[in-house]
């Protein structure tokens, strides 16, 4: 049975060092986690959702 997801949502920040931009540390292993974690609950959401309708 083929997936075809239609919504994709893209994030992105941009800084430039040069003129006065401060980079963010990468998250900890455990913020990744949660952050990874979050995102599965949201498609399955998504997925519910669609099944429903």
């Amino acid at each position: 049975m083929p997936l075809i997801v239609d919504e994709v949502v893209i994030s992105v920040e941009v800084s430039n060092q040069e003129s006065g931009g401060s980079a963010t540390p990468p998250p900890a292993l455990q913020d990744r986690q949660a952050l990874v974690s979050e995102c599965v609950e949201r498609v399955l959401e998504i997925l519910r959702e669609q099944k429903e309708a």
